[in-house]
């Protein structure tokens, strides 16, 4: 009986010897993990708002986004425009435009693994520009050309559990910020954690999303 022990605790340590190891996530995978990156393949549809606010001035847009068919929707005051991702012409150009701009302030940590084409550099200690902490430091970097935006770069501030708390856009990748705002407010919508205020410190000035909706498969 003991000897029959024996051998099945071999075979045991043999077989989960034999099991895969983990993958080992790349710094753009964390990040967008630790938004709910791992819950998108059951988004079938988002809905959100885009709005500015400033002073006394506001400025918004409505959008609808079926990520299985790439079919978008903008709604606006006047007109509402539907057309699809892969089939970009003079007419919905400026459209897309802004559901790229808007889409990709949103779902920023999950852009970090769809362009494939930028680059992250290896992660640094930094204090962060407004909030003034330690924090982690990444820097984006798209090629100077293709995209709507080439050359641009992003130096992004996130704490020890990934998740984004700053960043700094250049234009062009110039060594002087042409943006800096926060990431805050981050709730979660059927998996997916999006900040909902990006602020300038002490600037009146704040980008921030309603009427968000995400559906789901499940």
């Amino acid at each position: 009986m003991y000897r029959l022990l024996i051998i099945a605790l071999i075979c045991l340590c043999a077989c989960k010897s034999e099991e895969a190891p983990e993958k080992v996530l790349s710094l753009a995978e964390n990040i967008a993990y630790a938004h709910g990156y791992g819950n998108w393949k059951n988004v079938s549809e988002i809905q959100f708002t885009f709005n500015v606010d400033r002073q006394s001035k506001h400025y918004h847009r409505s959008w609808k986004w079926n990520p299985r068919t790439n079919v978008v929707t903008m709604m606006g005051k006047r007109d509402t425009i539907t057309y699809h991702t892969n089939k970009i012409d003079s007419t919905n150009i400026k459209v897309d435009q802004g559901f790229v701009n808007d889409k990709y302030w949103a779902l920023f940590p999950f852009q970090l693994v769809w362009d494939k084409n930028a680059y992250l550099s290896p992660p640094t200690n930094a204090e962060s520009p407004i909030g003034n902490k330690p924090l982690n430091k990444t820097t984006l970097t798209y090629p100077e050309t293709g995209g709507y935006t080439p050359g641009d770069a992003y130096d992004i501030f996130y704490d020890d559990d990934y998740i984004i708390r700053e960043w700094v856009f250049r234009k062009g990748n110039a060594t002087k910020a042409s943006l800096t705002n926060t990431f805050e407010n981050y709730k979660n919508f059927n998996g997916i954690k999006i900040a909902l205020e990006h602020k300038k410190g002490d600037e009146d000035w704040n980008l921030n999303f309603t009427d968000i909706q995400i559906k789901t498969i499940l």
